[in-house]
């Protein structure tokens, strides 16, 4: 654990050091796009914060095939330089579309290419464990269409759902800690060799995630770009990868009858984490929305949009912050609620304390349409918004507002309420618009 945790620290050290020249270098190469009709923030923000993770994530290599423990695995798998060599060919990949805007086709092709040579040099899915039926062998044709089909659904879903500050890296990470703790688990526990990778890259994805998070919350000085966020996706799709395909169900003994009991004992754990990851299921699901919403409109599943989950967050009022701490709370209770799940799956308070989870979670996110009212006694000791006489006051002041400029000889001022959730618009409060604060910043 020691040695896990020490490349966790250097390569979150090496993120967090670079990150800074690599955002003045990333404005004076000009990867800092104009605004955009689907952005949220305010002014241009610099890209290229991908390089910055890149470096972290070689860093916390080298230093983990300088560790006592961790260098056998070097020795004894290739897995480390498959995900090197996968991590270099998609992170210039992303480099380049930062600052070059490439087709998205392109993109899908190169992101094909990083998993077709992960899978040649021996980073691939090769049995499935299915329930009532045991591990079931793959043909070399299957497994590597799997494996790609894997990392380009895992990269994909990453991307999406980079549309706040801190949004990916942050859930990204709580997806890393996860399973961290599940692959360190079946290594340590279970003594089983072939988990160790898994855990590696998990420790060092947490790493390139914590380092880069401070730069990245809001107000970001530094965005991850398709560098990042294309590249955080392949590092927890390797990992998925060599946990899931190469670590023998029966091995495990959880059972001490046949090889097929093991493999449902060990289902709800395998299973979603292959298609896809549980700990990823929230930007899954945005990824499946979003090309049955482009489709449904005739557009291409490719095609940027506002309609993504957190942007539908701010449409309903919540504040960006508050946006982004719903996401992650999405994502801690799936990812950890599967990974509790494994562990003692007969257990209905772990159950239990998912479904009341889930009810607050629901609470949160419909939080922004209901305006609570107190009682009139009560009036005097809460904040204003909260009396009734707050709501009959405005509409006074409307009335009066309307009258005064049907006034011949006065000048009428067009003021349009600035609605909360849209551009330009990241801190708006969840009660409602900002109407007052666009009215001062007219009067200046």
């Amino acid at each position: 654990m020691r040695e896990y945790l020490l490349t966790l620290c250097v390569t979150a050290a090496v993120t967090y050091l670079l990150t800074g020249p690599v955002r003045k270098f990333a404005i004076v190469a000009g990867a800092m796009p104009e605004i955009r009709a689907r952005d949220v923030h305010r002014e241009p923000t610099p890209r290229l914060g991908g390089i910055a993770m890149f470096f972290g994530l070689c860093a916390g290599l080298l230093t983990a095939d300088h560790l006592t423990n961790l260098n056998q695995l070097f020795e004894k798998s290739n897995e480390p330089r498959a995900l090197l060599s996968g991590a270099a060919l998609i992170w210039l990949i992303g480099v380049l579309d930062d600052k070059f805007e490439i087709d998205a086709l392109i993109k899908l092709g190169g992101q094909m290419i990083a998993a077709g040579v992960m899978v040649m040099q021996g980073l691939t899915i090769l049995w499935l464990p299915v329930p009532g039926v045991g591990s079931v062998a793959l043909t070399q044709w299957q497994g590597t269409l799997l494996t790609v089909a894997l990392v380009v659904i895992t990269i994909n879903a990453v991307n999406f759902v980079d549309g706040l500050d801190g949004l990916a890296a942050g859930m990204v990470c709580i997806a890393a800690a996860a399973f961290f703790l599940y692959a360190y688990r079946i290594w340590y526990s279970y003594g089983i060799e072939a988990a160790a990778p898994a855990t590696l890259f998990s420790a060092i994805l947490m790493g390139m995630c914590l380092g880069f998070l401070p730069h990245n919350m809001h107000p970001a000085r530094i965005f991850m770009g398709d560098s990042g966020s294309m590249l955080i996706g392949l590092v927890l799709a390797a990992g998925a990868i060599s946990v899931t395909g190469q670590v023998d169900p029966d091995a495990l003994k959880l059972f001490a009858g046949s090889e097929k009991e093991a493999v449902h004992q060990t289902v709800p754990v395998y299973i979603p984490l292959l298609l896809p990851l549980t700990i990823i299921a929230v930007p899954a699901a945005d990824l499946i929305l979003a090309i049955v919403r482009r489709t449904w409109r005739g557009q291409s599943p490719f095609a940027a949009d506002r309609g993504h989950l957190h942007h539908r967050l701010l449409e309903i009022g919540h504040s960006h912050s508050r946006a982004v701490l719903i996401m992650y709370f999405w994502s801690a209770l799936i990812g950890f609620g599967a990974l509790t799940y494994s562990v003692n799956s007969a257990s209905m308070w772990i159950v239990l304390s998912v479904v009341i989870l889930s009810t607050i979670g629901l609470v949160l996110l419909l939080l922004p349409r209901f305006t609570p009212r107190a009682p009139r006694w009560a009036e005097a000791v809460v904040p204003p918004r909260y009396r009734r006489r707050r709501a009959v006051a405005a509409a006074s002041g409307a009335t009066a507002a309307h009258e005064a400029a049907e006034v011949p000889g006065e000048a009428s001022e067009d003021r349009t309420p600035v609605a909360a959730g849209v551009s330009g618009v990241n801190g708006a409060t969840a009660v409602g618009s900002r109407a007052r604060l666009a009215d001062r910043s007219r009067q200046r």
